[in-house]
């Protein structure tokens, strides 16, 4: 059974009995009552409707007769991210206990955003593996944790800044974006959102701009009904926020109006614009919460949906990898965690929980696809016209993995989730049956003329098919891997910035039709 000494360290001590408010992160539960007890981590409060028990991972509590905790005995101290803390956290460490077939109680503490998980092995009936106390901020208060050993894991909405790196490097923590300190666990997409009666179905990236801006601010500006635009919004700095004006903005982001609310997370933002008629705001996959999503179209004319397979291609433009970072000298049970919050293992919670995992998802290649279409329209010579009719001869033999390879600026290396989606990829094509026929296929930016162009991209998926043949070995013995390149054509974003280039240059992976899941 679980030791006294966790107990002691752990469990809430109650106060005097009296009024306490019981209030859910989304709103949803906000229940006034008397305390009356605090047990089997529920609080059981007597309200006019008779006496109610509330889950503690549902609710926090408010109020001078709330239970304390006693957080100080926590065994792994996760700080960051709110997109994280709040929104993967609580079912990770669910899943984690699953995984281990151990017991997970998790309560939400008095402090906002801090939750406590106590994991107890054999279901619940043998000794304590451990506790979690998680606390949502941001991702620079996640690494300022770490640099002063306030916290083993930092969770982050985005990658870690050289000069964050450097910082913690300095301090003796290690290489952050080695493959054992830098984890990604997730793929995030920030969803445009609207009021559920609004008539807009897509904007492009330069309304986007007008209207965050404030240069819009009525939707029949943008052919929908005479109604006020109200921008609904995280404040400033916030990691979402950031993700957005980097997007639309670019290096110059421009403040918000005067007018648009400002609320402090997701859930509040979906709240807001579902309340509101005329409410616009962008919130996370996980939180559009009964809003509507509107599709994006980028300056090019290019529409990419915002959907899984989009956000794990990492072409769908508003979207951003999530990661853990923990340090060199982090602790087997830090270290434990980790690895299964990076596993396939994880993947069903992470899905559940609203987010993108980073498992492998197949998609039919269609003469009437969007691609295919754009491509058929598209004005061009002849003999480009001749490697877009071979393209479209080959894709629609082929379905495609969302298994998409880039590399590094500037580099003939792989970037970072390389790493990751060799081992997910190789998983995936050994359950194929033998001879499935498996195409690399690479693509570049416009840079340069297209016969360069179209000779690197089959350069970069050879490369690509030698290092994943290295990788697997034999595992992947019955598979009939070949590579091919296309150099410019069908760009998944915009040739005219950086960002978009880079996206642009990727190897996919493409897999014939009569393969069977």
């Amino acid at each position: 059974m679980a030791t006294a000494a966790m107990l002691a360290g752990l469990l809430p001590h109650l106060g005097f009995a009296g009024e306490v408010a019981l209030k859910s992160s989304d709103g949803t539960v906000n229940l006034v009552g008397e305390l009356i007890e605090f047990k089997d981590d529920s609080y059981v409060i007597r309200t006019a409707l008779g006496e109610l028990r509330v889950a503690a991972s549902r609710v926090r509590c408010e109020g001078d007769s709330c239970p304390t905790f006693e957080t100080a005995a926590a065994n792994v101290r996760i700080t960051g991210s709110d997109t994280l803390g709040e929104g993967v956290m609580p079912l990770l460490m669910s899943g984690y206990a699953g995984y281990l077939d151990a017991e997970a109680s998790i309560t939400n503490t008095n402090v906002a955003g801090q939750v406590l998980a106590s994991l107890v092995a054999d279901a619940g009936f043998g000794d304590d593996i451990g506790s979690f106390l998680i606390s949502s901020t941001n991702s620079g208060n996640g690494f300022e944790a770490l640099l002063n050993k306030e916290a083993a894991i930092a969770m982050s909405s985005r990658r870690i800044t050289p000069a964050e790196a450097r910082a913690l490097k300095g301090a003796g923590m290690g290489n952050m974006v080695a493959p054992t300190q830098e984890y990604i666990v997730a793929v995030d997409g920030l969803v445009v959102i609207v009021n559920p009666e609004n008539e807009v179905e897509t904007l492009n990236v330069q309304d986007l701009a007008r209207i965050f801006s404030g240069e819009y601010t009525n939707w029949s500006q943008l052919g929908g009904v005479d109604l006020p635009i109200t921008v609904v919004s995280p404040p400033e700095g916030s990691d979402s926020s950031a993700v957005l004006d980097a997007q639309i903005f670019g290096a110059s982001p421009r403040p918000r109006p005067d007018s648009a609310i400002i609320v402090e997370d997701n859930t509040a933002v979906a709240a807001a614009v579902n309340q509101e008629p005329g409410a616009i705001g962008f919130v996370g996959f996980a939180f559009e919460r009964g809003a509507k999503p509107v599709t994006l179209v980028n300056e090019c004319n290019i529409t990419v949906e915002p959907d899984s397979f989009s956000a794990k291609t990492e072409e769908y433009a508003l979207q951003r990898r999530l990661y853990l970072y923990t340090t060199e000298a982090a602790d087997q049970m830090t270290r434990d965690f980790l690895t299964f919050a990076q596993s396939e293992s994880a993947d069903g919670v992470i899905a559940k929980a609203g987010f993108v995992d980073l498992g492998v998802e197949r998609r039919a290649q269609t003469i009437d696809g969007g691609r295919a279409v754009s491509l058929l329209n598209s004005q061009v010579d002849a003999f480009e016209g001749n490697v877009i009719r071979e393209f479209l001869a080959q894709m629609i033999q082929f379905d495609r993995l969302s298994t998409t390879f880039r590399f590094r600026l500037g580099s003939a290396n792989l970037d970072e989730r390389a790493r990751l989606d060799m081992e997910r990829l190789t998983k995936y094509l050994e359950r194929m049956p033998e001879g499935t026929r498996v195409t690399l296929v690479g693509f570049t930016d416009d840079v340069g003329a297209f016969v360069s162009n179209q000779k690197l991209s089959q350069e970069r998926a050879r490369a690509v098919a030698d290092e994943l043949v290295g990788y697997a070995g034999t595992r992947l013995a019955g598979i009939d891997l070949t590579s091919q390149g296309y150099g410019e054509i069908a760009p998944a974003a915009c040739n005219s910035t950086e960002a978009g280039r880079g996206i642009n240059r990727r190897v996919e992976v493409w897999i014939d039709k009569t393969a069977a899941d």
